[in-house]
């Protein structure tokens, strides 16, 4: 049985990860990398991967599931941003 943190945790892990979807959305749909720093995503990707090895190793299911979403979601962008990077938004 899933205890009243746990549920905190999974409504933490849900808001958060949520709220990155649709700037990813929005870049695939406009194709404009502009406004996204390179050098934010790469340190903010790193940060997610040490989430995600460390709810791994605490063995925690909201901080897994949180990160390892939020990992693919910021490697998507980390792709936008490399193969739009030269495209004008029209």
């Amino acid at each position: 049985m899933i205890d009243s943190t746990e549920i905190l945790g999974l409504i933490a892990a849900t808001l958060t990860t949520a709220a990155f979807l649709p700037q990813v959305y929005k870049t695939w749909k406009t194709k404009s990398v502009e406004s996204l720093s390179l050098t934010m995503l790469l340190i903010f990707e790193s940060g997610v991967v040490c989430w995600l090895f460390y709810g791994i190793l605490i063995d925690s299911l909201p901080v897994i599931l949180a990160n390892a979403i939020t990992a693919v979601s910021g490697f998507v962008l980390l792709y936008f941003k490399i193969r739009y990077k030269n495209k004008i938004n029209q």
